[in-house]
């Protein structure tokens, strides 16, 4: 599976699940929310410098309604990237290995 080979770490690969979110899904690695697709469209958690950079490029802050917080770590991407195969496979890489490895030290949810 592409997500579990894009952040394969030693011989066991990531958990990686899809759950209900909100009135979409969620998509994590490991217990930590890295995709969400919700009505407010695709969004990623991604690097400070990543979402700069997309955030000129057209994407938007995530929030999930309308007087809601807006949730730092994440963008919702224009649709022109979601539907480029290459460059989405980059930026969910990218997600995957940075939510891998951000706040270790406090531990994942649990349902």
């Amino acid at each position: 599976m592409l997500l579990e080979r894009s952040i394969r770490n030693g011989d066991r690969p990531p958990t990686v699940e899809c759950r209900h979110f909100f009135s979409g899904a969620a998509a994590y690695v490991e217990g930590r929310i890295f995709m969400t697709l919700t009505s407010v469209g695709l969004a990623m958690k991604l690097p400070i410098q990543r979402r700069a950079a997309l955030l000129k490029q057209g994407a938007r802050p995530l929030r999930y309604f309308p007087n809601a917080p807006i949730k730092k770590d994440y963008v919702i991407l224009p649709a022109d990237l979601v539907e480029n195969g290459q460059a989405f496979t980059t930026l969910l890489r990218e997600s995957l290995r940075y939510s891998h490895r951000s706040d270790k030290s406090r531990p994942p949810r649990r349902r």
